[in-house]
């Protein structure tokens, strides 16, 4: 297929180093974006490929970015919102959120919509990267989206997956018709540096040689569901606003089909960003 300008975060290390990794051998010209400077640019200079550094658990840095890839990219074919994370213990961001929320949802949502003039003229695939925990960790209550009340990584993180599943339903909603093609994905149960930095025990599972060897697979293969919605049409290869395992439509939580929920998800949210 012709080749897209396509912009990857959480870039620098496991599902977006190999989803940049791919493209880029597939002729794409492939934005990097990463929270570490030095493990970014290590992969941008592998590629030679462009790149930026934002925080996520700042919202400052994500409209620093939104500025950055509107002013250097008049043209971007693909936001794959790739970053995310589990935490350990509950902590706050400088925006006042709980981080797990922050980083997993509302940092991307805020990013998609700064972007979104360039990306309706563009006519963009917005992808993200969501997960199977969704539908087992998943409960969304649009009054407690910090997790004031019984937080647990397990929860945070499957409420920030399944966040990223009605971001993708709504948002083919309302810009579907200017298009926007929107669409979710779980890539597997991959072996990457993924929940390195938590005191979770969910560290230890991802960490441990026998168990990434049994039950784990490689980045690379992970990658293959964000390649294939990258480089393939929507509406006629796969149809937009849905969330898709091994490339293919596939159920989640209850809770992600609920479109009232969606909507207060947006609204709350932009309301949050100050949007």
């Amino acid at each position: 297929m012709p080749s897209q300008t396509i912009v990857i975060t959480g870039a620098s290390d496991g599902i977006g180093a190999a989803a940049a990794r791919r493209l880029h051998a597939d002729g794409h010209e492939v934005v990097l974006v990463g929270r570490s400077k030095d493990k970014t640019s290590a992969v941008a200079s592998e590629l030679g490929a462009p790149f930026h550094v934002a925080d996520f658990s700042e919202l400052d840095q994500v409209r620093r970015l939104a500025d950055e890839l509107a002013t250097a990219y008049p043209r971007i074919d693909v936001l794959a919102n790739n970053a995310g994370g589990i935490m350990g213990h509950r902590q706050l961001t400088v925006d006042g959120s709980e981080l797990t929320f922050q980083v997993n949802h509302l940092a991307p949502f805020l990013l998609t919509n700064l972007l979104l003039p360039t990306l309706t003229a563009s006519r963009a695939k917005v992808i993200q990267t969501a997960s199977i925990a969704a539908r087992m960790f998943g409960h969304v209550d649009l009054d407690d989206l910090d997790l004031e009340r019984g937080y647990s990584p397990d929860r945070a993180y499957g409420n920030g997956k399944l966040e990223n599943i009605l971001f993708t339903r709504e948002l083919d909603r309302r810009y579907g018709d200017q298009g926007i093609a929107a669409a979710a994905f779980h890539p597997g149960v991959v072996g990457t540096n993924f929940a390195s930095d938590t005191t979770h025990p969910m560290r230890f599972l991802y960490h441990t040689p026998l168990v990434r060897n049994l039950f784990t697979i490689s980045p690379q293969k992970g990658a293959r569901g964000l390649v294939w919605l990258a480089e393939n049409e929507p509406r006629t290869t796969w149809p937009t606003g849905e969330y898709f395992e091994h490339n293919k439509v596939a159920r989640s939580n209850p809770q992600a089909r609920d479109a009232q929920l969606a909507v207060g998800l947006w609204d709350r949210s932009a309301e949050l960003v100050g949007l």
